[in-house]
């Protein structure tokens, strides 16, 4: 596995914002008008609305992430957004693709920069060991094995 290129990146985010772009249009024609009929009928148009919502909102988030992408700089050696990063983080190394879930591929291991992890890995340098808390009250050390 080796790390996108902010070119690569934008083409992959953007065939999936192209396909939740479609996949929302099509949920709209979903919505049940009104609040008319049974209860089932309104629960339907709940649960439409509720995907509706999500689906704007990861919209939303990609054309950020797709905005940003041109001004995020690189720092040899140091941990950004679209990297492959080698992690120890105490039973071996594990390899990661630092982006969105919208970026995963078969087989690769995504951590997001907002996670736990993802927040004190990025910007870190290799050799550099983190400590984060993948839930309060516990605390945990990565080492940063490589980055590509």
């Amino acid at each position: 596995m080796t790390a996108l290129t902010t070119s690569a990146r934008a083409e992959l985010l953007s065939t999936r914002l192209t396909a939740l772009r479609a996949e929302r249009d099509q949920a709209q024609l979903e919505l049940v008008g009104g609040a008319s009929g049974d209860a089932a009928d309104r629960a339907t148009n709940v649960d439409a609305n509720v995907r509706f919502a999500l689906l704007e909102q990861r919209i939303h988030a990609l054309e950020l992430e797709l905005a940003e992408l041109p001004l995020r700089q690189r720092h040899d050696g140091e941990v950004t957004i679209g990297d492959v990063v080698v992690l120890d983080l105490g039973d071996g190394r594990e390899t990661f693709l630092i982006g969105s879930v919208d970026e995963a591929t078969d087989g690769t291991e995504v951590l997001t920069p907002t996670s736990p992890l993802g927040r004190v890995v990025v910007g870190a340098a290799v050799g550099d060991t983190v400590t984060y808390e993948p839930r309060r009250g516990r605390s945990m050390l990565a080492t940063i094995v490589s980055v590509e």
